[in-house]
């Protein structure tokens, strides 16, 4: 009888021993699926210009998680994913014989909305730093570093109250890269992305001015393991 439950209790101790070392995986990593909306705007506006509507961004992707140092809170986040982005604003594109141009408008009773609207696929590329340990999910992070894109596909759109032109914007500067932060706690996290380039590669003027905006978009990411 002894025998029997010396067995039980041994069985019972290397069974715990075993489910513990399955539940915990110290070599765990964040690889994540991510959703983004932002508030889209520009910096280096044309003296006049002025947002319009609720222009925004949508943004979804997976990132891949390299840890670099033992504890695994310290990685580099390599990933690939999907925006699309609208700029609402008083900047008007007109397209005739081929060729585009560019006004403000201002006191036109008959304008309602102008959009750019970009579709990129993009690449995130993060230095991750968080308070993460194999059994804990909800935690500080702090994600920062560049992402670059590519807008496969353009357009400019007018709604007016006497007409509505919409077209294929050849001047979108097509090699989109900036600067990119993400800090939150779980699953909600601020988002801010810096562009650095010109959204536009035209060489028009606008009274005299040219147009170097680029595009600022503020909002919230989730990190979904």
């Amino acid at each position: 009888m002894l025998k029997k439950y010396s067995f039980v209790l041994l069985l019972i101790v290397v069974c715990n021993s075993f489910s513990q070392s399955v539940a915990v995986d110290s070599t765990y990593l964040e690889d994540q699926f991510y959703v983004g909306v932002t508030y889209n705007t520009f910096r280096d506006k044309l003296s006049g210009m002025t947002q319009r509507n609720l222009p925004y961004g949508l943004q979804l992707g997976f990132i891949k998680d390299m840890p670099i140092n033992a504890n695994r809170t310290v990685a580099i986040g390599l990933g690939l994913g999907y925006a699309v982005n609208s700029y609402y604003s008083n900047l008007i594109a007109s397209k005739s014989s081929g060729e585009i141009t560019y006004t403000l408008l201002t006191n036109d009773v008959s304008f309602q909305r102008s959009k750019i609207e970009t579709h990129l696929v993009e690449l995130p590329i993060e230095f991750r730093w968080r308070k993460s340990t194999p059994t804990n999910y909800k935690f500080l992070r702090i994600y920062g570093g560049v992402k670059l894109g590519y807008a496969f596909a353009s357009r400019s759109k007018l709604v007016s109250k006497d007409k509505t032109e919409s077209f294929y914007n050849t001047d979108i500067v097509k090699f989109r890269y900036g600067l990119q932060f993400n800090m939150g706690y779980n699953t909600w996290n601020v988002h801010i992305y810096y562009g650095l380039n010109n959204l536009l590669g035209t060489t028009e003027t606008v009274a005299g001015e040219n147009i170097n905006i680029k595009p600022i978009r503020i909002g919230f990411s989730f990190y979904i393991l």
